[in-house]
């Protein structure tokens, strides 16, 4: 089943400009497959998708083409995209421009950062669940001096 949706994907996405998760979600249900957000965001890491600016500038899913680790291009992606970072206890919430939180939380995944438990995105916020206080603390202002650096 699972392969069977990926393929469902890789096939819609290269047909039709899709823009969000709730958008692809539609789009496989209508297809017949009873699917999740979450499953869907899982597979669009597995696939390794991106978004990309179309000639409208609007985002639209496709398939990766990079063949290099996307950790070189987290600094980039964090001091063009987010635009505030708090944080409380051990949870970090960070505010990126709309669509671009995805693509900043799979950065912070591809570190695999010891004492991040892991991140949830949406359009455009993310919540990473450090270990401890301390670790969200240190996170948060590694990112706010990264971002400040523009």
């Amino acid at each position: 089943m699972k392969n069977r949706r990926q393929e469902a994907i890789l096939r819609i996405i290269t047909s039709t400009s899709v823009e969000t998760q709730e958008a692809l979600l539609e789009l496989l249900i209508s297809e017949g497959f009873r699917v999740t957000q979450a499953t869907i965001s899982r597979d669009i890491r597995d696939l390794k998708l991106v978004k990309a600016m179309t000639s409208r500038g609007t985002y639209r899913y496709q398939v990766s083409t990079r063949q290099d680790p996307v950790l070189p291009k987290f600094n980039s992606a964090l001091t063009e995209s987010v635009t505030r970072v708090e944080s409380a206890n051990n949870i970090i919430v960070i505010h990126t421009f709309s669509g671009m939180a995805q693509a900043v939380a799979a950065c912070l995944d591809s570190m695999k950062l010891p004492d991040v438990l892991g991140c949830v995105a949406g359009d455009d916020t993310i919540m990473v669940v450090a270990k401890d206080n301390h670790t969200a603390i240190e996170l948060s202002q590694n990112i706010r001096s990264m971002i400040q650096t523009l």
